[in-house]
């Protein structure tokens, strides 16, 4: 069975610092991993996205500059790191991971990935 826990998330003041992880079991990904974010009353969003070679990497407009991708292979882990948090970050963020190959565009998109995680809260005080 195939499982995604992400931890990490918590409260912090604006311009502060959050780290996600995201570990994956039951199976290891060739394809994509994402992070997506949903706050209260608004759809899933996306995030960051970051094929397993480490190549791929890109992220929304709102969180460029401030949000780093990574992941860990050797641990089958993805990562967030999430600098100069503004209140407007707060939401439920969630890790994602591909099945299988789609079309490029549905990376940045809900539809192109296949296994999601619990979420984990991040609220950012003003």
């Amino acid at each position: 069975q195939v499982q995604l826990v992400e931890s990490g998330g918590g409260l912090v003041q604006a311009g502060g610092s959050l780290s996600l992880s995201c570990a994956i079991s039951g199976r290891t990904f060739n394809y994509y991993m994402g992070w997506f974010r949903q706050a209260p009353g608004k759809e899933r969003e996306f995030v960051a996205a970051i094929m397993w070679d480490g190549d791929g990497i890109n992220y929304a407009d709102s969180v460029k500059g401030r949000f780093t991708i990574s992941r860990d292979n050797a641990e089958n882990a993805g990562y967030l790191q999430m600098n100069n948090l503004k209140p407007e970050d707060t939401a439920v963020y969630y890790c994602a991971a591909s099945g299988a190959i789609y079309s490029n565009s549905y990376y940045y998109t809900t539809r192109g990935y296949d296994y999601w995680g619990q979420g984990t809260q991040v609220t950012v005080s003003s």
